[in-house]
């Protein structure tokens, strides 16, 4: 049951994709045909050439919502610990402050940041797009981070101070390792948010710094329904990719870890 459940699930989550992939390798798909009169892989040649400036694109989009994940996950550790083991006046404050960037639209905010960023020398600049992209990528890594750190027993950390261990050791040997889940699952967040973003990029890239979004959105509006479908794999590819690999990596690991921390405990209360 749990087995059909999982594939009609699958199914729904793949089936809007697939006129998507049928489009990558159609030569001439014209209505009422249920298919194209030709295949043809002309597409997916022109989209991986670097004169369609696509692999360059997929590389950059990569690396900036790599250094933004990473970004996020190091400059919202210290408030997802404080939201996640303390209870404290005005916290609620705190998540709702937190969740405006979700709530307010993007482009609102990154209009009256584009001033400050032409100022500072960062618009038109990849740094200047990986700062900006902070914007609605921390509240998820912040909000994924507490939630592990509200299950972190301080218990542990105090007993491994205790036993003689510097602030260094009791970070790598015991907070690391039971917050990873939480860490991978808020830089994932964080990398798939700003894989996506178009609207934060364009305005203080200024169409300088161009991402796969960008490249996307402008093959869509050409007419370009084959290279638009051969694109659009591309820049689901990477994401899906990210999901399978977190999924093993807390499946696996965080039923490890889970059963290496039952015990600590019992052994701390022993």
């Amino acid at each position: 049951m749990r087995g059909a459940a999982a594939l009609a699930l699958g199914l729904l989550l793949v089936a809007p994709l697939v006129p998507l992939a049928v489009w990558s390798v159609a030569r001439g798909w014209f209505f009422p045909d249920l298919l194209p009169a030709r295949l043809t892989w002309e597409a997916w040649s022109a989209a991986l050439s670097p004169r369609s400036g696509v692999p360059q694109a997929l590389a950059l989009s990569a690396g900036i919502a790599a250094a933004s994940a990473l970004l996020a996950v190091l400059v919202g550790l210290p408030a997802a610990r404080a939201l996640g083991m303390r209870r404290f006046r005005g916290s609620g404050a705190v998540r709702l402050a937190l969740l405006a960037p979700v709530i307010v639209p993007g482009i609102a905010i990154v209009l009256g940041l584009h001033g400050l960023f032409l100022r500072l020398g960062l618009a038109n600049t990849v740094p200047g797009v990986i700062l900006v992209h902070l914007i609605p990528t921390l509240p998820y890594a912040v909000l994924a981070m507490a939630g592990t750190f509200a299950g972190l027993d301080p218990d542990l950390e105090a007993q491994a101070r205790s036993l003689g261990a510097r602030p260094a050791a009791v970070l790598r040997h015991v907070t690391l390792p039971a917050i990873l889940p939480g860490i991978v699952a808020g830089g994932l967040f964080a990398f798939l948010v700003s894989w996506a973003q178009y609207a934060l990029t364009l305005v203080i890239g200024g169409g300088k710094v161009v991402t796969l979004p960008l490249l996307l959105f402008s093959y869509a509006t050409s007419g370009r329904n084959d290279l638009t479908g051969a694109i659009g794999i591309l820049y689901l590819a990477p994401g899906a990719l990210a999901l399978v690999v977190s999924a093993r990596l807390l499946t696996g690991r965080g039923a490890g870890l889970a059963t290496m921390h039952a015990t600590m405990r019992a052994k701390v209360r022993a």
